[in-house]
């Protein structure tokens, strides 16, 4: 299998707090979709309320120019009601869950105990069938959390397995803070793989701009393909402690890959376009 790029601008961009015009964002990803990423993690079908600059995802579906592009869409949904929501544009392909193995977690972040959630992962995976869609679900905290709640490798282990139980082919291993290390991500993740070898598992790591690399090398070399990442590392997790800590580096990543031979298949051009682009959205 090749390598898989799921580049987040929606990721980078929610936490934003001045608005960014609706055109500029659709613009940005319309930018992206030339590059030849594997997917693109462009919206959120949640309450304005909850992520105001993601309240127009669907006005961004609608200008966005998918005729040219080998790019899938995903977007992020929190409930039932966001799935039912991103599941009526076709355009889309897959519906991203984040599903936390902390409770105090996935309280915080959909306002929901984790057995409301796996319920919720019951029901969208239903109607993702029902629809033509594909559920990815994020095992969020997936490296360890700082709330106190109980963690161990067996409950990863555990969600992953109620998750195959349901029919979900597709589950990104998420290090929600930042927290992971090499030597956790190198132990984890491909014992996931040996232990349920029909699930693709994608990672989506956090870091600050200095400790990335360990955490790549770590996934790279535990046969991971599929790796989420934003350019320039803007974004990532609000709850993290440390205010550098953001996504992974797209532009750190490929170069990564270029040092291992490993051709990402991208448009250079379209992608240095995009970076400079980049500025327009976040100033």
């Amino acid at each position: 299998m090749s390598i898989k790029i799921t580049e987040c601008p929606r990721d980078a961009m929610q936490g934003i707090h001045d608005f960014i015009p609706t055109d500029i964002k659709a613009e940005y990803v319309n930018l992206l979709l030339q590059v030849g990423f594997d997917t693109i993690d462009f919206g959120s079908f949640v309450s304005p309320k909850a992520i105001p600059q993601l309240q127009d995802t669907a006005e961004v579906l609608k200008k966005l120019d998918l005729s040219n592009t080998r790019s899938k869409l995903l977007a992020i949904i929190a409930n039932y009601r966001g799935a039912e929501d991103a599941a009526k544009h076709e355009e889309i392909t897959y519906l991203g869950y984040p599903f936390s193995i902390s409770e105090t977690f996935q309280l915080r972040n959909t306002n929901t105990t984790i057995t409301q959630a796996f319920e919720n992962v019951q029901r969208m995976n239903e109607l993702c069938g029902k629809n033509g869609k594909q559920l990815l679900v994020y095992l969020s905290m997936g490296f360890g959390n700082p709330y106190g709640d109980e963690w161990n490798t067996g409950i990863v282990e555990q969600w992953a397995e109620k998750m195959t139980t349901e029919g979900i082919k597709d589950i990104a291993l998420a290090d929600t803070i930042g927290i992971a290390d090499a030597a956790q991500i190198g132990s984890i993740y491909p014992n996931l793989c040996r232990l349920f070898p029909n699930v693709e598992f994608g990672i989506h790591l956090h870091s600050t701009p200095d400790t990335w690399q360990p955490k790549i090398t770590a996934a790279y070399e535990s046969g991971c393909k599929r790796f989420d990442t934003a350019l320039k590392g803007y974004g990532g997790c609000p709850m993290a402690k440390d205010d550098l800590t953001g996504n992974i580096a797209t532009e750190n990543l490929i170069g990564y890959l270029k040092i291992q031979n490993e051709p990402t298949g991208l448009n250079m051009d379209k992608f240095q376009e995009a970076m400079e682009f980049s500025e327009k959205v976040f100033g």
